[in-house]
């Protein structure tokens, strides 16, 4: 029912691993749009949030009554103790606000559609005549629900990251306290990939478990090196007789 909606695009097509939209119900499919949509945005405007302070700070003061500066604020998750209590009440109100008076009621029925129009611009008065075009209009929404994917992903890395090593570009030198280090220095990390344990079976530190794993990972490096040698050979050469 829903192959044909906005955001199915290739590679992948159609993907509903879990089966929400399974049960048909119009309502439903377009509520989850909806938040999908909502959250993607989010996601971008947070994943700009973490990089542009890396490059660029407003001037002055954040704060002039406590006396902080746009320039003394760390970036990331640094940066949420650092901000005064009045500071955070300024953001929900402004979310409340947001939520309820400017982004609540949507165009034709239409997930994510508030009638902002382009970039959200009407919001800041701003008149935009938006896209004419059926299919240009339905390029430039595929577009924004594949950058909100995008975004939803980088800005969990970020976080994720942020949270391990103190910075948001993962500096792995930094995470001191990971069990996977006491593995860095053993033959195969090797780079551009260094230390890779993607399923973490290393992730508890257990010295015996990983040799374990590696007489195993030799074992079968050897037997399909010779497999393949065996594959190739007879091409070229077989035994006489």
């Amino acid at each position: 029912a829903y192959e044909n909606e906005v955001g199915v695009q290739a590679p992948i097509g159609y993907w509903d691993p879990l089966g929400l939209a399974a049960s048909g119900t119009n309502s439903d499919y377009k509520r989850r749009r909806e938040v999908e949509i909502k959250h993607g945005r989010v996601a971008m405007f947070a994943t700009m949030g973490y990089i542009l302070p890396e490059y660029w700070r407003l001037p002055g003061y954040l704060s002039n009554s406590y006396g902080v500066k746009f320039s003394e604020m760390p970036n990331g998750l640094a940066a949420i103790s650092k901000v005064p209590a009045l500071g955070w009440a300024q953001f929900f109100a402004f979310i409340f606000i947001v939520e309820l008076n400017v982004y609540n009621e949507q165009v034709n029925g239409e997930p994510g559609n508030y009638g902002a129009g382009f970039l959200g611009i009407r919001s800041i008065g701003i008149m935009s005549p938006g896209f004419k075009d059926p299919e240009t209009r339905k390029k430039k929404l595929n577009s924004e629900i594949a950058n909100g994917r995008l975004a939803m992903m980088a800005i969990i890395g970020m976080f994720f990251q942020d949270g391990l090593t103190g910075s948001a570009w993962g500096d792995w030198s930094l995470y001191t306290e990971s069990p996977l280090r006491a593995f860095e220095g053993e033959l195969g990390v090797q780079p551009p990939t260094g230390f890779w344990d993607p399923a973490g079976y290393c992730s508890d530190g257990d010295a015996k478990e990983f040799y374990r794993r590696r007489r195993v990972e030799l074992k079968h490096g050897r037997v399909a090196m010779l497999a393949t040698i065996g594959y190739i050979v007879p091409e070229f050469f077989k035994w006489p007789g």
